[in-house]
């Protein structure tokens, strides 16, 4: 297996949300919806915001528009630099959370995004979602969460979105998985 990349948007300056995939609604000019079967890898690094203590949320897209419906499953689990790990497990969201940021490279957060079954209509959407943090506090999170929208529905990219003001840097990729030989 390899990877072949199909989208990349980076901030160049601050945005109040970022589209990966989702077509022409997406951030890029490459218009690229996810639209076959296949697996593909959301890639993300130096990602900040322009307050401390904001976050970053994000919401998988439906023609290219953000599904904001409370269907959304995520179990995760963190591990901390001064503090004994977390586990949780929540239902029925709008969105999907991650930890209080900084503004700047050093406070920031990089991740994958493995996303499974985006093209199928008559299936549920899903991804497992790995990330490294560093807070403002300062802080240290690795972070493991599996994540379903329980709803029959294709979906086609990725929104993030800060909890409040903007998000100041980050820099995106979407790469498709593709067989080789």
């Amino acid at each position: 297996m390899s990877l072949v990349q199909v989208d990349q948007f980076s901030i160049t300056s601050a945005v109040s949300s970022v589209i990966i995939g989702g077509g022409s609604s997406g951030s890029s000019s490459h218009n690229f919806a996810i639209n076959t079967d296949d697996v593909y890898l959301l890639t993300y690094t130096d990602l900040y915001m322009t307050n401390d203590g904001n976050s970053v949320s994000y919401r998988f897209t439906v023609s290219g528009t953000p599904d904001s419906t409370s269907n959304y499953d995520q179990a995760s689990e963190g591990m901390y630099s001064n503090q004994a790990y977390y586990r949780s497990g929540n239902q029925n969201l709008s969105n999907l959370t991650n930890y209080g940021l900084g503004t700047t490279s050093s406070e920031s957060q990089q991740g994958l995004l493995w996303l499974y079954d985006f093209k199928e209509s008559s299936s549920y959407s899903f991804a497992t979602h790995q990330s490294t943090t560093t807070t403002e506090t300062p802080e240290y999170v690795g972070a493991m969460k599996g994540i379903v929208l329980a709803v029959a529905q294709a979906t086609d990219g990725v929104q993030f979105y800060p909890n409040a003001n903007n998000i100041a840097s980050g820099n995106f990729a979407l790469y498709k998985q593709v067989s080789t030989g």
